[in-house]
């Protein structure tokens, strides 16, 4: 075993049934969550293994929610996480998302396999690829649609990520960056591509607001390295493919292990071919409340940005299907609470 420090930047059986759930909420009834606050962080190393819950959108989309969940909310300013795939959608349309709005967050598109056409209210119309980075600030306001290409691989795999915006950026205008070269740096049978952060020098040209990181780790059969953290960021790792362990931590596909504060480094190791995404960031302090597509301060913006949506102000117009009606608010208030349940 050795480091990563100063190394050279350089099937579901259902899945055919499936429309991928992309960079949204598309529950008919979402729950409200209401977190932030660092309460909930622990002062130090932990082990936290997350199962997740499977989460059905629509009439066939079933993803694995891994943030918030029962007992975590938060990792750093990063408030949602769906894991989905691998799916076989070459006899099927795939991914079928129509415009939705968002207010006061970041959402972030990973893919491992397969193709996702974006179009938002700016005027965006890009081809998320594997490797690529797509970034989009909702600041105040925006909407946008993501779908399967007519003609388009036959998996499709990857992660939808949100990114709370703190109060200083919450409100500024919407913005999307699309990124095809990320940096990267290699070691000890490790390829490690930095979406967004900086980690081991390597830093991410991707706009962040708080104190974060976010890196996707490819491991050989052989890997076994060490990977340096910054020890004020709480850190979690998600499995989507293959077996590792995490700080000697068995991990299966599609769990997430809570790692705490604390650590100025992790060891990974894996005895196949396998694939991490560590997530981190600083305690995110500030109260939020999340309902279906936004992220806010206080029901009566959530209730705001349903009634602009539904009025169809503020949001702008995106093609890509029929927008979506936004669900009911829920009869009790909306009311920012703790980090963890």
């Amino acid at each position: 075993m050795s480091d990563l420090y100063g190394y050279s930047h350089t099937n579901h059986s259902r899945a055919a049934q499936r429309q991928n759930g992309g960079v949204s909420n598309l529950e008919t009834r979402p729950s409200l969550v209401e977190c932030g606050g660092r309460a909930g962080t622990p002062g130090g190393p932990v082990h936290e293994l997350l199962a997740g819950r499977a989460v059905l959108l629509g009439e066939h989309t079933e993803v694995r929610r891994l943030l918030p969940t029962l007992g975590r909310r938060l990792v750093g300013a990063w408030c949602f996480l769906d894991h989905y795939g691998p799916d076989d959608i070459a006899e099927e349309p795939g991914m079928r998302v129509p415009p939705h709005p968002h207010i006061g967050l970041q959402t972030v598109s990973w893919l491992l396999d397969g193709e996702v056409h974006h179009r938002d209210s700016l005027g965006s119309d890009v081809v998320i690829r594997p490797g690529h980075l797509a970034l989009m600030t909702a600041g105040r306001g925006i909407s946008h649609s993501e779908n399967s290409p007519p003609v388009h691989p036959a998996l499709l795999h990857g992660t939808q990520l949100w990114v709370a915006l703190p109060d200083s950026a919450r409100a500024i205008p919407p913005a999307f960056e699309y990124h095809q070269a990320l940096p990267t740096f290699t070691g000890n049978g490790v390829r490690a591509t930095v979406l967004l952060g900086e980690m081991a020098g390597a830093r991410s040209p991707g706009t962040v607001h708080t104190p974060l990181v976010g890196v996707d780790l490819a491991l050989d059969r052989s890997a076994d390295a060490l990977l340096p953290l910054e020890p004020d960021f709480e850190h979690a790792v998600l499995t989507p493919t293959g077996g590792a362990t995490v700080d000697g931590v068995d991990l299966q596909p599609g769990s997430l292990l809570y790692l705490g504060t604390g650590r100025r480094e992790v060891r990974v190791r894996a005895g196949a071919d396998a694939r991490l995404l560590l997530l981190g960031g600083e305690p995110f302090s500030e109260r939020i409340v999340m309902w279906w597509n936004f992220v806010a301060r206080d029901g009566a913006e959530v209730a705001e940005a349903r009634t602009d949506w539904a009025a169809g102000r503020r949001f702008g117009q995106v093609a890509g299907g029929q927008p979506l009606d936004a669900p009911e608010l829920p009869p009790t208030p909306l009311i920012p609470r703790g980090r963890v349940r």
